[in-house]
């Protein structure tokens, strides 16, 4: 009897989703978390400055649409463009799930903060700490001037 792929991962998604959970043979040879990645084409993120466009984007959060580089992949102090509520910004990521290089924070969700076309922040708060190691750019200056706390 011939089974094709289709069949064969019906199969293998049913004995995996009917594996008791207290089964530690289970738990330490698969995974069920997401894979931790760097902020992507349409990767969620959450705006941590008091803008007002912020504040209401918080039931549907922003997604990248493009990041500035050459690699389109975002990591902390990257700018990129985000679709917001029906708009287009730029934004500033502050934070990302992924682990960097040595001593550099890991957060918990994907931060960024708005930007206007100047490059200036649209807030004028940032509720999360930012990475201090961002301090030797110079064109992040104002961000630093409204960051409270630094990690």
């Amino acid at each position: 009897m011939m089974i094709n792929f289709c069949q064969s991962f019906r199969l293998s998604r049913q004995l995996l989703c009917n594996v008791p959970s207290n089964n530690r043979f289970f738990q330490s040879k698969l995974s069920t978390t997401n894979p931790l990645s760097a902020i992507i084409l349409l990767s969620r993120l959450r705006v941590v400055d008091n803008s007002a466009l912020g504040a209401s984007a918080v039931h549907k959060p922003p997604r990248c649409i493009h990041v500035y580089n050459k690699k389109r992949v975002g990591k902390v102090g990257d700018k990129i463009l985000v679709a917001i509520r029906g708009q287009k910004k730029k934004g500033l990521i502050v934070g990302v799930k992924m682990p960097g290089k040595n001593m550099t924070p890991r957060f918990d969700t994907n931060n960024m903060i708005l930007l206007e076309e100047s490059g200036n922040p649209t807030g004028t708060r940032i509720s999360v700490p930012i990475p201090s190691y961002l301090r030797g750019r110079k064109d992040l200056s104002k961000v630093f001037a409204l960051g409270t706390t630094f990690v």
